[in-house]
């Protein structure tokens, strides 16, 4: 029988789930064996999973779970070196030219074990199954915004945390936008055809914020673009690949600019494809941006995490996107599932 294994969330600030009770339920009926640990942070309560006939195991016991049972959480694993034997659903970030990805890749490779990275289950034209991104925008976004308004007290973003919902994060930021006393910025918005980008128009809109919304079209020169330098914001929401241009290079930190704030949608620092190459690291929900320029001020966020400052809206979406493939786990030798283990095979053997 499949077994699912849907395992506690390790890293802070990650309160979210891709499976709903209601999900759960129907894997279950299904034919599928789940079991998902106790979490003291998961959005969703463990009763629902319970009410839903699923087996609970105590929080982070993954690594004692039957070997043939398959791991299922969201963001990166515990990085202690420790072997990796079991066939693992995540995402892992390690098929872009990261670095820190490289060692996850050895220890999978050392121990056997398998990853079908989330960001890699596609459909047969190539578009992924599921995805965060729509809510990666929303709160990148409102983040980027909360930057800004910083900037008007001549202050640095201070730290930033979960919302209720929607509307508290809507009803917060707005008071705080209108407490700079400051018309509304501009803000352009690159990859603005896909979810990422979608959401980070929609809240932009929301707060009134005129949005210039470019995609693969306005980008395919690939560059330079002073146009970015000329918005107050700018919100990168293409992931990076090889090919990818560079949107804001590490000149423009002392060019002419009315640019202030980039919101890094994407965030992928480690990459060697990096598009907005003037930063090195994440930032995180205690410290949301880094200040790379001073006159004028230019701060970049890039918390890789952000739809979980929504986590039981973004957690209910995602898991209703990817119910659908979880249901055909039965069979992992075709569809999704074959076409993610094709691209980690690809990788591990490098």
């Amino acid at each position: 029988m499949t077994h699912l294994w849907v395992r506690a969330e390790q890293r802070l600030n990650e309160d979210r789930v891709g499976l709903t009770p209601a999900g759960a339920r129907a894997l279950i009926a299904a034919g599928i064996r789940v079991t998902v640990e106790d979490s003291r942070t998961r959005a969703l309560a463990l009763q629902g999973y319970i009410d839903a006939g699923c087996e609970i195991a105590p929080e982070n016991s993954w690594p004692d779970a039957p070997r043939d049972a398959i791991i299922f959480g969201l963001k990166e694993l515990p990085d202690d070196g420790t072997p990796l034997p079991h066939r693992h659903i995540m995402f892992g970030h390690a098929f872009k030219g990261q670095h820190s990805g490289r060692e996850l890749l050895r220890r999978f490779r050392e121990a056997g074990g398998t990853l079908y990275d989330l960001e890699y289950l596609v459909d047969e034209s190539g578009r992924r199954v599921a995805a965060f991104g729509y809510w990666a925008g929303y709160a990148g976004a409102a983040v980027t915004l909360k930057a800004w308004a910083a900037q008007q007290r001549d202050a640095i973003c201070g730290p930033v945390g979960v919302y209720a919902d929607k509307d508290a994060l809507l009803a917060a930021l707005s008071q705080e936008l209108d407490a700079t006393g400051s018309e509304r910025p501009t803000a352009i918005v690159i990859g603005a055809l896909g979810r990422v980008g979608t959401g980070a128009a929609d809240l932009c809109e929301a707060m009134g914020v005129a949005v210039t919304k470019w995609d693969m079209a306005e980008t395919a020169s690939g560059g330079p673009f002073p146009q970015i330098l000329d918005h107050d914001l700018f919100l990168n929401c293409i992931f990076a690949r090889p090919g990818t241009p560079v949107f804001v290079p590490r000149d423009a930190l002392s060019a002419p600019r009315r640019l202030t704030a980039v919101g890094d949608v994407a965030c992928d620092p480690d990459s060697d494809y990096n598009p907005v190459p003037v930063y090195s690291h994440a930032t995180t929900w205690e410290n949301p941006v880094i200040r790379v320029a001073e006159t004028p001020v230019l701060d970049v966020m890039a918390i890789d995490n952000l739809p979980s400052m929504l986590p039981a809206e973004s957690s209910e979406d995602y898991a209703d996107q990817l119910l659908a493939s979880l249901l055909t786990l039965t069979d992992l030798d075709s569809g999704v599932w074959a076409r993610a283990k094709a691209v980690f095979d690809e990788h591990v053997a490098g």
